[in-house]
């Protein structure tokens, strides 16, 4: 994997998750003053646009090291962090499909379903991405007595 392609994804999940995590905070932690609000926090819609901006960037920079990265390492039979590895690429479907059928549909029952698929999804994503990132790190040597 190239630098470009491996800080693509980086700064790519940082923005998307991050964005993510505090629009799912001022969404459901964050209780506003006005009982009338249609928000619950002022920068709520900023945020949620913002992170549907930043969406493409992941699904661009996970496309672009699937094809360069996963596929052939899935085809040469590599196995370190493979376990990891593959839980990102097949995690990355539901992920991406959910969020944007939440972004379509109508239907309230079926969007409180795409909430539900998109925020599990993306939890396990983030979740994923940091032990497949440790996992990435050589183990500490002890040093010798």
């Amino acid at each position: 994997m190239t630098r470009f392609e491996a800080w693509s994804l980086h700064v790519s999940n940082v923005l998307v998750g991050g964005t993510g995590l505090v629009y799912a905070w001022m969404k459901y932690l964050v209780r506003p003053d006005d009982p009338y609000a249609v928000v619950n926090h002022p920068l709520q819609p900023e945020v949620q646009h913002l992170h549907v901006l930043f969406a493409p960037l992941l699904v661009f920079a996970g496309g672009m090291i699937f094809r360069r990265y996963v596929w052939a390492r899935v085809r040469s039979g590599y196995r370190p962090r493979r376990p990891t590895g593959l839980l990102l690429a097949l995690q990355l479907v539901p992920m991406v499909a959910s969020g944007y059928l939440l972004q379509t549909t109508t239907d309230e029952a079926w969007n409180a379903i795409w909430v539900w698929v998109h925020v599990a999804a993306s939890s396990l994503w983030i979740l994923s991405y940091g032990v497949h990132l440790v996992s990435a790190r050589p183990a500490a040597v002890e040093p010798q007595t």
